[in-house]
């Protein structure tokens, strides 16, 4: 079966993260069954108690607390969800040397990358390990990564991880953190304004304080990053009843993506520090902060193996990427992470998503490589 005819099967399962991915999960499954892989199914249950599923494909091992992969080619098997109106979202459709569909670059052209590779080694013939490992959830939240992160079921020596770089060897990424700031006051009509406190105005001190703290944060530089230092962002603000009400509440949203050198919940200190010199100047200043993911980044020596490798055989410099990846993850897990793989970023998640041929059939022949040097 072709890379192509692989990627087409994929694309036809709807793997969105709202779902169970029990059917991708299977189909994967059987497939490196038949190539010669032994399977395990990592599950766990999302907040909604829906199952999920982590499938690890081993080869040239055996699974154990004492494994040590030499080398994982790691892809999420979920999606975004698309348009109803995109009627050849789950079936790919090839047009000027592109291959459209739901997944084809983000990131199940990488998974079809990955086992056509494999079908060209002899899998018997493997000194060290290999493993395909395919992930759950990670477009909302990188879960089935830190599920496998935070069992350890085994340990992985080098990682390459899938998602749409144009082939560009990735070395380094930001973290992602996420927190909802929920700014309370006292109801009153507008006209008696001293009868009240509004949450807003409070709330808007605090986002002044948040922007100082923006700017604090670009004396920490690490090179390598465009912009070389820790964002952040007040993405949606929500306060007040009526525009004749004093705001009692007002919520808003703050992420930040932190370079690999800085704590990824640093903004998190520098805010609760802010909320405490408000509360002197305001000494019924309440507010509440609701933050539960706080991902850190990851940072590949230049000098790794694997970096120089994916270098040579992508005929690209490394670089860095500020979006979030399964890397740190997979750091977690013991070894050294690139992240790599066919299409564009700025392709994914769109009407329209697709991922260049040329592209996929060369990914293929590199992880065919780099199986051959990391594992023959």
């Amino acid at each position: 079966m072709t890379v192509k005819e692989t990627l087409a099967e994929l694309v036809a399962i709807n793997s969105v993260s709202a779902n169970t991915n029990f059917e991708i999960a299977n189909y994967l499954q059987a497939r490196c069954e038949r190539l010669g892989f032994v399977t395990e199914q990592f599950t766990y249950q999302n907040e909604v108690g829906l199952d999920k599923i982590n499938l690890v494909a081993l080869a040239g091992g055996s699974f154990s607390k004492d494994l040590n992969i030499e080398l994982a080619l790691v892809g999420h098997t979920d999606t975004v969800p698309f348009d109803a109106n995109w009627s050849g979202a789950t079936s790919v459709v090839e047009r000027d040397g592109k291959l459209f569909g739901r997944g084809s670059c983000d990131t199940k052209g990488f998974i079809a990358a990955a086992l056509t590779a494999a079908t060209q080694i002899d899998l018997k013939q493997l000194a060290r390990p290999l493993a395909l490992i395919f992930t759950a959830d990670e477009e909302i939240g990188l879960l089935g990564a830190k599920h496998l992160a935070q069992l350890q079921p085994f340990r992985v020596r080098y990682s390459i991880i899938g998602e749409p770089t144009s082939l560009q060897p990735i070395r380094a990424g930001k973290g992602y953190s996420l927190a909802e700031v929920i700014v309370r006051g006292r109801e009153a009509h507008s006209a008696y304004p001293a009868l009240g406190a509004s949450a807003v105005f409070r709330a808007a001190r605090l986002i002044n304080r948040l922007e100082a703290i923006g700017e604090r944060l670009k004396i920490d530089i690490h090179d390598g990053f465009d912009p070389p230092f820790t964002t952040l962002n007040v993405g949606i603000v929500n306060g007040g009843t009526a525009k004749n009400v004093i705001a009692g509440e007002c919520r808003f949203t703050l992420e930040w993506r932190p370079v690999p050198t800085q704590k990824p919940t640093l903004v998190l200190d520098l805010l609760q520090d802010a909320i405490e010199d408000e509360k002197g100047n305001d000494p019924d200043f309440d507010c509440e902060v609701k933050s539960d993911r706080n991902d850190s980044g990851f940072d590949t020596s230049s000098n790794s193996a694997l970096v120089t490798f994916l270098e040579s055989a992508a005929g690209k410099r490394s670089g860095s990427v500020a979006f979030g990846t399964e890397g740190a993850q997979m750091t977690r897990l013991g070894g050294e992470a690139v992240v790599m793989g066919p299409g564009d970023i700025r392709e994914a998640h769109r009407t329209g998503e697709f991922v260049p041929l040329v592209e996929l059939e060369r990914c293929t022949e590199i992880l065919k490589d780099a199986i051959g040097k990391f594992c023959l």
